[in-house]
């Protein structure tokens, strides 16, 4: 697997935190920048370039971290078959994957705690789509995701 990961310098110190957290289990990471806390380039750059590569699948999921992590979603969710999630714990989290499919995590540098952003990566990235659900809602949720796949091919044409 291989993650990309951004922010900008609200977001800086808690990304460097998840970055070396995901590098000690083993998994690779792209880091977009910034590079240090005090680069100015905007939110939404950096939204817009990993967005893009978790799009058309350069890597697998993406994490942008911001001040509250709503910016960066905003952002993400423009891009074609990007999924973004704000979570501020690891229940919102688990289910962001579980029910919504999620590709792209967003945080909040203002608002989440280093510990409590590694519980929330932990869970996100090992909770699938449809786990936990009884097969009723699983078979609802892959329709789900077809009739979106729908709204996307009418909004961005692919």
């Amino acid at each position: 697997m291989k993650i990309a990961i951004g922010a900008e310098s609200y977001g800086f110190n808690l990304k460097e935190v998840v970055k070396q957290n995901l590098q000690n289990k083993g998994i690779e990471v792209e880091d977009i920048g910034i590079k240090n806390s005090t680069q100015e380039t905007p939110y939404y750059e950096i939204a817009a370039q990993v967005s893009k590569m978790v799009g058309s699948q350069q890597v697998e999921p993406g994490i942008l971290v911001c001040g509250t992590g709503m910016g960066m979603a905003i952002i993400a969710n423009k891009y074609p078959h990007v999924y973004a999630a704000v979570c501020e714990n690891s229940f919102a989290a688990e289910k962001s994957r579980s029910i919504n499919n999620s590709n792209v995590l967003t945080l909040g540098g203002f608002v989440t705690t280093p510990l409590v952003a590694q519980e929330i990566v932990d869970v996100w990235l090992t909770t699938e789509f449809k786990q936990g659900w009884e097969p009723d809602i699983q078979e609802w949720l892959e329709n789900s995701m077809k009739d979106i796949a729908k709204i996307e091919k009418q909004q961005f044409g692919n």
